[in-house]
Parts: C-alpha cells; sequence; structure tokens
C-alpha cells in the first residue's frame, strides 16, 4: 500500500516543536511518511526515527525581506517531495507554506498554534497579521484551532468559512510521562533544600509567557516565604531582563533558569505550584502537561486558558499581567492544603478521563 506522505512546515519550535514530534510518535508509520521543512530552531537529532526527512532552511518569526527567499525554498522542496498532504504549523510558515503550495497538487493543511493577531502588539500589527490570515486563507482545504476560543477568534476577525475551520485539542503523551523515568532531575543539583516551596513555569522568556510577571511574582512570595525557590525551564531574549530583576530584588539565589531542555516534565516534577501566566495562549499546553504530574496550577485568565482551567476546580485563575493576583493563588495553594489536593485531585481526574 503506498504511504500518504506529509510534508510538515514549521517555524516557532517550543510547544510547536513538542506538538509535532507527538504528533508524528502517533501516526501509524505503514500509513504515513512524514517530512519535516523548519526553521533553524530546531534539531535534526530530536526527530530521528520520526521522520523520513529533515530539511533546515531560514525562516524567521518576524516578518521581512526573507520571507520571499523562504517560499521559493519551501515551494522547490514541496516539488521536490512531492506530498500528499502540506501541514503546516505556526503563522508564520503558515503563511509561507500557503503561498509556496499555490497551483501544486495536494491538500493544505494550517495550524496557527495561536492567532499572531491575538498577541500584544500594536493596532497596525494586529491589522496586518489578520489581513495576512485574510488573504492566506483560501489557499489551504482546512484550518486547524486547538481550541474553542481559537475557532471563536477567526470568526469574529471573519478569516475564512466556519465550515474551513475544524477545532483540534492539543494532546499530552500520557503513556510516555507514565513509562518513563521520573526523579531524573534531583532539587539537589539546582541548589534548591529538600524543603523548599517551589513555584515553576515551563515556557519561553519572551513577553508571551510574561516570564517578567512571574519574577514580579517570586519577589512577592520569596517576601512571605523566604524558604520558597523559583525555576523557569525554558530560554529566550528576556533572560538577562529576568536575571537583573532577581539580582536587583535580592532572590537571584533563589532563582533557577535551566535554559531550553529536551524534557522538561523532568523539571516540572519539581515544582509545588506550576504557573502559566501568559498574555496570549493558543492552548498552552503545558496545563494538560501540569495536570498529568500532579502539579496545583496558577494561570492567567485569557484565551483558551479557561477551557481548560475552571478557576477553584482544576486551578486558580488570575487577570493578564497580575503580579499581585499571581502571588496571592501561588500563596493560597502554600497555605491551604485541602486546596491544593483538590485542584490537583480534579486535574488528574480529568486527564485520566482523556486517556480512556
Amino acid at each position: 500500500m503506498k504511504k500518504i506522505r506529509i510534508l510538515h512546515v514549521a517555524q516557532a519550535a517550543g510547544g510547536v516543536d513538542r506538538y509535532i514530534r507527538m504528533l508524528l510518535k502517533y501516526l501509524d508509520k505503514e500509513k504515513f511518511e512524514n517530512i519535516l521543512v523548519c526553521s533553524q530552531d530546531f534539531h535534526a537529532e530530536d526527530y530521528r526515527g520520526l521522520i523520513g526527512y529533515f530539511e533546515q532552511i531560514e525562516m524567521t518569526r518576524a516578518i521581512g525581506g526573507n520571507d520571499l527567499k523562504a517560499i521559493k525554498e519551501v515551494r522547490t522542496l514541496i516539488k521536490k517531495y512531492n506530498p500528499d498532504i502540506v501541514y503546516a504549523h505556526s503563522s508564520k510558515a503558515g503563511a509561507i507554506a500557503r503561498v509556496a503550495d499555490i497551483g501544486l497538487k495536494n491538500h493544505c493543511l494550517y495550524n496557527p498554534h495561536g492567532w499572531a493577531f491575538n498577541m500584544r502588539c500594536s493596532a497596525k500589527k494586529k491589522a496586518i497579521y489578520t489581513a495576512i490570515e485574510k488573504i492566506a486563507a483560501p489557499f489551504c482545504d482546512k484550518i486547524i484551532c486547538i481550541s474553542d476560543a481559537e475557532k471563536q477568534s477567526a470568526l469574529d476577525k471573519k478569516i475564512c468559512r466556519e465550515d474551513k475551520l475544524q477545532v483540534i485539542f492539543n494532546g499530552v503523551d500520557i503513556e510516555s510521562y507514565e513509562g518513563g523515568v521520573h526523579g531524573e532531575i534531583k532539587r539537589e543539583e539546582l541548589g534548591i533544600p529538600e524543603d523548599a516551596f517551589v513555584a515553576g513555569m515551563v515556557g519561553r522568556i519572551s513577553p508571551q509567557k510574561a516570564p517578567d510577571v512571574f519574577v514580579r511574582m517570586a519577589k512577592q512570595v520569596k517576601d512571605k516565604v523566604p524558604k520558597a525557590h523559583f525555576i523557569i525551564v525554558g530560554n529566550g531574549n528576556q533572560e538577562n531582563e529576568i536575571r537583573k530583576y532577581a539580582m536587583d530584588n535580592g532572590f537571584s539565589d533563589s532563582l533557577h533558569i535551566t535554559g531550553w531542555v529536551d524534557n522538561p516534565m523532568s523539571y516540572v516534577e519539581l515544582f509545588d505550584v506550576a504557573c502559566l501566566l501568559s498574555r496570549w495562549e493558543g492552548f498552552g499546553l503545558a496545563l494538560p502537561e501540569y495536570m498529568m504530574a500532579g502539579k496545583p496550577i496558577v494561570a492567567s485568565r485569557v484565551d483558551a486558558i479557561p477551557n481548560i482551567i475552571r478557576d477553584g476546580e482544576n486551578g486558580l485563575l488570575v487577570e493578564v499581567d497580575d503580579a499581585v493576583g499571581a502571588s496571592e493563588a501561588v500563596l493560597r495553594i502554600y497555605r491551604e492544603d485541602g486546596l491544593r489536593n483538590r485542584l490537583v485531585a480534579q486535574g488528574i481526574e480529568e486527564i485520566g478521563r482523556a486517556h480512556v
């Protein structure tokens, strides 16, 4: 039987990278052959055994003069591999791949993994991103929305007809986590005492994930709980700013930044409270992963997050950019054992239902 050939085009790493690897892991290799065309942010070794071909081209998040070159290179690769399906991941790769695929005989899918026009940016940029999505929408067969909120955003902006939008929630790799090695990372390796109270976050150290709000929250928690420590699992262009804030406010010894790691769950296991304080969020893959690890959650009330976190039931919600509210939520979990246990139990129950 001839395999269905899928050519994936991806620009943004981080959560998109993890999503693609999990998708490839569970696609039937007897039925599908996969090719990845990606930016320099991806690592070939992470895809060994998952794909037949790995191609890297220069693609950047920002709109720029290099985009025409990227379109030509992607079109050349589509012609070279002649896929049955082109699957574009993230807004930038979505625009490039859909334009590159015009007139070629295949099916085209697009998953923005969070609309660019929902980012916190100027009105002019929002208008540009919205216009790009409207122009490119006719050049694909389906647009995959990773939450109901994502679909509603597309309808509100009149991006395309409703029948072109398909909601498919992100998944988490429960089997891999349950069957994996736990306790790989010890607190002592990071210089964290065993009796410390640890709040952490997983995400890029960039404006979307609000690491600045996380460290302002950390300062207020540290003032109330001297034994508190804080972990940021990720890297990004705000790292120096975040470290400076901790230094200036006297808790740099209690802030631990891991840099990019292949298995963030090893660090999540060290958390007593898990945070996702994003300013915008298409889905928030970290949230079900936090639940899977049995961690109480504090998250921002924005975009798709309230679809996953119900305030007071399986997590606590705070307003965007509210470091005071976030610190109060973290301290509630620290002080109230009953609340903490209830949030964790509900999260684990929901992950279990999804796994059935």
